[in-house]
Formats: C-alpha cells, sequence, structure tokens
C-alpha cells in the first residue's frame, strides 16, 4: 500500500531560514503566526493528512462517487466523517478573515497545508479548494449582504462552494457561453443551461453548495463582454440564515474520468434556478479571475503534491527492491541482489524527482509570500511589485510544476517496473490523478499563451524585468563566494537563456503573432526552469550559512547534494528551450490543416 510523510522540516526550513516569514509581521496575521505556531499547524496538518485522508485515498479511487435516483450524490466511504474532521478542525479558514470566522493567518501557511492535504488525497482536498477559491470571488465582488450571507458558513465548512464556468460547447473561450440569465422583478434572476466538469458540483458532504455560475443575461453583449456571474445555492437561504426550499440546480450525471475518482465532477442542470448578481452586470470576467487565479496556484500544488507523494513511494521501493548488482560490483553480499537504490539510473531519475519537488515547494512558498503582501500591505509600492510577480508567475506555477509533476509521477511509476503498472502499488492511480491538473484551470497551452501574450508586455515589461533584476543581483552578490559558483554560475547561464528568449520574443512576435504561440511552451518551461534555479541558489545559500554557523546535518548536506544536482542534470535544459523558441513559427505552421 503507497505511503505518505508530510514534509514538514522542508516547508519549516522554506518559512524559517529561506524567505524568513517573520520578517513580515507588520502585515496582518503574520504576528499571529509565530514560530511555534507555525509549528503546530503543520504538525496537525501533517498528522490529518497522514492518519486520516492518505488511507480514504485508495478507497475513493476505488468506489467513486455515486449518484442516486433522485440526483443526490453518495461521496466514498469515510470521506463525510474526513470532511467532517476539517470542517471542525477550521482548516478551510486558516487564512480567511477573522470576522468571517477565519483564522486570518497567511496564504503562505494555508497552501502549505494544502501540499499535505492534496498529497494525502487529491481528489479529497478538492471539495475544500472549491469552497476556498468561491469565498475569495465572494469577498472581493460579492456585496455585503452576499458576504454576510453565505461566506461564514463556507468558512465553517458548513457549506461548501463550486465554480460553474464551462459547458459542452465552450471551455477555455468563456465567450461561447449559452446559459442565460433573466432578470427578475424582485431583483434576482432565473438561470437556466448547462455546465459540465464541475468539480464538486454535488454531494453529501455538507449542509448546502453555493455554487458561482457564469450567464448571459438576455440583450446582454456578445462574446465575453456580455457574462455576469451569479450565486446559485442548491438550497435557497432565508433571511434568518436557515435554509429553504430546493433551487432549480440539480446534478444531471457525474462524469467519468480518467481520475480523482473520489471527487464528484459533475453535469449540472440549472432549469430557472434563482441566482443573484455578484458584482455588476455584464462584469463577471473579472470577478472569475479572482477564483481562476486561486485555484490556479491551488492547480500548481497539486502538481507538487502528487510529484511528492509518487517520489516518496518511489524511492521506498527502490531501497528495498532487490534486482541485479550494482555495476561496481556486489552492494549486498550476503542478499540475491542488490537493492536497485544502488543503480545511478535509478538515482539520476530519483534525484531528477526531488530536486524538482524541493525547488518548487520554495516557488510555492515565494510565489504565496507575494500574494500575502499583495492582499495585506498598507504599502502600494510594495502591493505593486507583489502583484506583478503574482500575475508573472501564476500562469508559470500552474502550467511548468502540472506538466513536470506528471512527468514526475509517471518517473516514479517506472521506478516499480512491472508491478507499478499494477494497481495495488498505487502508483497508476498517481499518473491518472496528477493528469488532470495539466488541464482544469486553464490548460497549459493557455497557461503558456497567457504568459506571452499578456504578462510578458504587460505595464511595459515591468514585471519580468524586475525579475530578471532580482534573480541577476543575487547572481551577481554571491558570484565571487567559492561555495556558491556552482548554484551561481548555471543559474547565470539560464538567466541569460531567459533574457535571449525574451528579447528574441519582444523582436519577432509583435510583427508575426504565430511566434509567440510557436514558443510559449518552450518560454514558459524555461522560465520554470530558471525559477526553480533561483530558489534552489536561494536554498543553497541559506543551507551554507547554516553549516558555517552550527554544524552541517543530514539535512543540510542532502539539500546541497541535491541542488548541485539540479543545477548539473537539470537546468541545462534551458539551452533546449531557448533554441526551440528561436526557431520560430514557420515549419510548425507550413503544413496544410488537411496533412495532418
Amino acid at each position: 500500500m503507497p505511503i505518505y510523510k508530510a514534509p514538514v522540516e522542508d516547508v519549516q526550513f522554506l518559512l524559517n531560514d529561506v524567505f524568513q516569514i517573520d520578517r513580515y509581521d507588520n502585515l496582518p496575521g503574520f504576528s499571529d503566526a509565530s514560530a511555534d505556531v507555525r509549528e503546530a499547524i503543520l504538525g496537525e496538518a501533517a498528522k490529518l493528512s497522514e492518519e486520516v485522508l492518505q488511507p480514504l485515498n485508495r478507497v475513493g479511487d476505488l468506489e467513486g462517487c455515486k449518484r442516486n435516483a433522485d440526483g443526490s450524490v453518495t461521496t466514498p466511504k469515510g470521506f463525510k466523517d474526513a470532511f467532517r474532521q476539517v470542517a471542525e478542525g477550521g482548516w478551510l479558514g486558516l487564512s480567511m478573515p477573522t470576522e468571517y470566522g477565519g483564522q486570518g493567518l497567511p496564504m503562505t501557511l494555508s497552501q502549505s497545508v494544502t501540499e499535505f492535504l492534496s498529497s494525502a488525497n487529491m481528489a479529497f482536498s478538492m471539495y475544500g479548494g472549491l469552497t476556498t477559491g468561491a469565498i475569495a470571488a465572494l469577498l472581493v465582488h460579492g456585496s455585503a449582504e452576499q458576504k454576510s450571507k453565505y461566506v461564514p458558513k463556507m468558512v465553517a465548512g458548513e457549506w461548501t462552494g463550486t465554480m460553474n464556468l464551462t459547458e459542452p460547447q465552450c471551455g477555455t473561450d468563456l465567450g461561447l457561453i449559452r446559459s442565460k440569465a433573466v432578470k427578475q422583478a424582485d431583483g434576482s434572476y432565473k438561470i437556466s443551461g448547462t455546465k459540465i466538469f464541475i468539480s464538486a458540483g454535488e454531494h453529501d458532504l455538507a449542509d448546502n453548495i453555493i455554487h458561482l455560475v457564469l450567464a448571459r443575461i438576455e440583450g446582454a453583449p456578445a462574446g465575453i463582454k456580455g457574462i455576469s456571474l451569479f450565486v446559485a445555492p442548491k438550497f435557497l437561504v432565508s433571511a434568518d440564515g436557515s435554509l429553504g426550499a430546493r433551487n432549480g440546480v440539480t446534478c444531471g450525471s457525474i462524469e467519468h474520468k480518467m481520475g480523482i475518482h473520489g471527487n464528484s465532477t459533475c453535469v449540472m442542470n440549472y432549469d430557472g434556478a434563482t441566482g443573484w448578481l455578484i458584482g455588476g452586470e455584464n462584469k463577471g470576467m473579472q470577478a472569475m479571475f479572482v477564483m481562476m487565479n486561486e485555484a490556479r496556484l491551488g492547480v500548481g500544488v497539486q502538481g507538487l503534491a502528487q510529484s511528492e507523494v509518487a517520489y516518496q513511494n518511489a524511492a521506498a521501493y527502490a531501497r528495498d527492491r532487490l534486482q541485479g548488482r550494482a555495476l561496481s560490483g556486489p552492494q549486498a553480499p550476503d542478499k540475491p541482489a542488490d537493492p536497485i537504490i544502488v543503480h545511478p539510473d535509478v538515482r539520476r531519475t530519483l534525484l531528477t524527482i526531488r530536486a524538482f519537488n524541493e525547488a518548487a515547494r520554495a516557488m510555492v512558498v515565494w510565489t504565496s509570500l507575494k500574494s500575502d503582501v499583495a492582499h495585506r500591505s498598507n504599502d502600494p509600492t510594495d502591493r505593486e511589485a507583489a502583484d506583478d510577480h503574482m500575475g508573472l508567475l501564476t500562469p508559470v506555477l500552474k502550467g511548468y510544476l502540472t506538466e513536470t509533476g506528471f512527468a514526475n509521477a509517471v518517473q516514479a511509476q517506472q521506478m516499480y517496473g512491472g508491478h507499478g503498472y499494477i494497481a495495488e502499488q498505487g502508483m497508476e492511480q498517481f499518473v491518472r490523478d496528477a493528469r488532470i491538473a495539466m488541464i482544469y484551470e486553464g490548460a497549459n497551452g493557455i497557461q503558456a499563451l497567457d504568459l506571452v501574450g499578456r504578462k510578458l508586455p504587460r505595464d511595459g515589461g515591468r514585471a519580468v524585468m524586475a525579475f530578471f533584476g532580482e534573480v541577476g543581483a543575487f547572481a551577481k552578490e554571491h558570484g565571487g563566494d567559492e561555495a556558491m559558483k556552482p548554484f551561481v554560475a548555471p543559474l547565470s547561464t539560464a538567466l541569460g537563456h531567459l533574457q535571449q528568449a525574451t528579447t528574441w520574443l519582444m523582436q519577432n512576435a509583435m510583427m508575426k503573432p504565430d511566434n509567440a504561440g510557436a514558443a510559449a511552451t518552450d518560454y514558459m518551461h524555461l522560465f520554470g526552469l530558471v525559477t526553480l534555479g533561483y530558489m534552489w541558489a536561494k536554498m543553497a545559500k541559506i543551507a551554507q550559512d547554516k553549516i558555517a554557523g552550527s554544524g552541517t546535518t543530514a539535512y543540510l548536506s542532502t539539500k546541497l547534494v541535491t541542488g548541485r544536482f539540479f543545477m548539473e542534470r537539470v537546468l541545462p535544459a534551458t539551452s533546449a528551450h531557448l533554441a526551440r523558441v528561436q526557431s520560430g513559427s514557420a515549419t510548425i505552421m507550413e503544413l496544410a490543416a488537411d496533412a495532418f
């Protein structure tokens, strides 16, 4: 059976040492998250993940969700009790505002908890993840009445939330939405239409489900300019907060999926459902992007989370599985064969995954801190810089982390040989579950296009120039440090590749947009590699300083070896991505469509 141990020590190293989270105590909520509090929260989150959620991961995959004759949905055995523990433990409200029943702690801390929960049971964690995304949209764009009516119950886990965007004829191109909203005399709307791929659309975990749904008001402009966002609860909510009549929104069916079977992904039918406008008419896209940005960061964490749990199991298997002898001679002469961990290619595979995991975790913490600054700082300059970072790095984090996370799950499965293909080992579930993260909340090709088409040129390239400046300054500052040369030299080379690719796009994409489209995915991967390289250089510097100050530990020495591996064996891929970017679009676009 699969195992999982939450990487608490690694998260503490990042929070306490690399990013020195205590320096942010001037921001609301940070002073309440002292080192002792952080340690306690991470420890309890690890316990919840390892002891409650991880044992249900296989259960959820085998049982799936069942739609009943009345349209209700029954979740897998144990999910309801587990969700009760999550709700009662206050985990959904960890970083939510205190005025709505949350604890107001940094989102940086809650994102680390999200990683633990997603590694332990990705399908289960989505019920809470969709809820927090819906809460975010309501907090930013909802009316005072809507916030007071829905948010406290959602924060408490008594109610959950959803995002209803996709329809059979439109996914990315939301301008094609056909769901319609007809205004009523009392100011409400009657919503009709069909939504598909709705995660957590119907279930038995909470008393009510608060659906946020995109629809077009009668007479609205065509395309995305005519889209509005509505709140349409499963059960109507009375003035006193009690539940009233069942609304006209039902689960038509449950999608049959490749993975995440424990999450109820539904076809939702709106048949004159009563809804209320969130924000202004035809302003739904702005509100929708609040949900999407929250979700995209969470999906990036899912890519890391599946890579981490797959790695842990593959490493444990490699230490135990006896097969063949080491090339340098028997390493376990008292046994019929050596454990496969002795083989260089096995170690290469495991180190590739581990090096990604630790740097990706640092990237998540770094970006989460920027989100906290953007939402909590009183300094407009700091908020602007943090918002720039979030805009630039969100598509990279979502796209690069999920693609690499899936590839790592496949590599981890390979460690098992034929046993990895057998369901009882659990590795094939990690592969299946990880695959969706590349698709939903904006398929990765769209993330790449968003990066090169919108985020790079935004505000005259201010965000990307700030990124170049920060990484370049770090490399310059530590370039003369002999111990840092194995990290700084490769980072400087990779940064140069990214700068060259950016310049090429600036010179060649405006006149010929296909050049941007052809380069987008490679550019996103190039950006991701440089970001992880920067994370490794920062972690290496801190590890070296700690060793110089108080002596080495197994954790710190392992950290440095893993970082050197990334610089030597992973980061050089930036040169290939640069070459592909600079090759342009001519060959890609040459064939006629019917030649494919």
